[in-house]
């Protein structure tokens, strides 16, 4: 009787934790809001609405890519260099016109990530040493190209970070496009099938006979395409290159907003709607110290503690399981 009286006690909190790993950063998100709402002043104003959207932009993008990346049980620390080497490469052909310039930023961050998943998949390097190499690297080459901080006035290109749409801004419409864009292929395509089955048995998915190689260099490249554009709007909205700042720490936000959003570090699933809840999630917690006059590292802090907490919830869920 106590036997399956603890086996059931066992089975109840494993459900429990599961259900928090899938769930707990919308809980989250609503209880943030409904904080908000009722103690920060003018939060409900389309102003303070807006802003927070921008700002959340970036990171949004970028753990779309991420979570792709996680998702095959890797992991992108180079995307902080690649947004800042992509934003270094516009003063360089700025000059010929926006979407040159535009074209020249995106190819950089494919061949980024293209270099990266080569190294990965085709010389066996871990994810974590191949792209830290790359940060490194990148963020070197970005300093190089660039220098310092140099202004961006070309009027198409400004456009691009200022523009809006029915009073949107074109950096929300783009990433909402980018979401779709994401989850369509992640959800809804051989690619994302295959993707998710390498993450969760590398081994077996090349025995049946999946492009392994192939699908890994194709996420690394997607990954580092997405933080190429999100240097791009960002430089856009900014109208300067700075490459010594931009993107600095965006591969701890991306990994928190995947991580907290339901994607297991350990690979084999892909949760594009709770990576995009994660960096919602991720603004509002900042802001929100913002708001009432908390000093901005102590929201750094609190993103460390939440990655923990996230890590630990999916660390128990697996011993829960095992």
């Amino acid at each position: 009787m106590s036997s399956t009286t603890a086996t059931a006690e066992r089975t109840r909190t494993r459900i429990d934790l599961d259900w928090v790993r899938r769930n707990g950063v919308y809980v989250a998100l609503v209880a943030l809001l409904l904080f908000n709402v009722v103690a920060t002043n003018n939060f409900l104003s389309e102003r303070t609405l807006m802003l927070q959207l921008i700002q959340v932009t970036p990171v949004v993008i970028v753990a779309l890519g991420m979570a792709l990346v996680i998702g095959t049980e890797g992991i992108d620390l180079s995307v902080g260099a690649v947004m800042a080497l992509a934003a270094a490469v516009i003063p360089l052909y700025i000059g010929y016109g926006a979407p040159l310039a535009i074209l020249a930023a995106l190819t950089a961050g494919l061949l980024c990530g293209a270099l990266a998943g080569s190294i990965i998949g085709f010389v066996g390097v871990q994810p974590i040493v191949a792209t830290l190499g790359i940060m490194v690297a990148g963020r070197g080459v970005a300093n190089l190209l660039g220098g310092e901080i140099k202004s961006i006035r070309e009027p198409g290109f400004v456009a691009l970070g200022t523009g809006e749409f029915l009073g949107v801004p074109y950096v929300v419409l783009i990433a909402i496009a980018i979401s779709l864009a994401v989850w369509f292929v992640a959800r809804r395509t051989i690619y994302g099938r295959q993707l998710v089955a390498i993450g969760g048995n590398p081994r077996a998915a090349l025995l049946a006979g999946l492009p392994v190689r192939r699908v890994i260099i194709t996420t690394y490249v997607v990954c580092g395409l997405l933080a190429a554009v999100a240097g791009v709007l960002m430089a856009a909205r900014s109208q300067a290159s700075d490459p010594t700042k931009l993107g600095l720490l965006m591969e701890l936000s991306a990994i928190t907003a995947v991580v907290i959003g339901g994607t297991p570090l350990s690979g084999g699933q892909v949760r594009i709607v709770g990576t995009i809840a994660g960096a919602l999630l991720l603004q509002l917690i900042t802001a929100t110290l913002i708001f009432h006059n908390i000093p901005d590292s102590t929201a750094q802090m609190a993103q460390a503690v939440i990655v923990i907490a996230a890590v630990y919830v999916q660390l128990g869920r697996r011993k829960g399981s095992s």
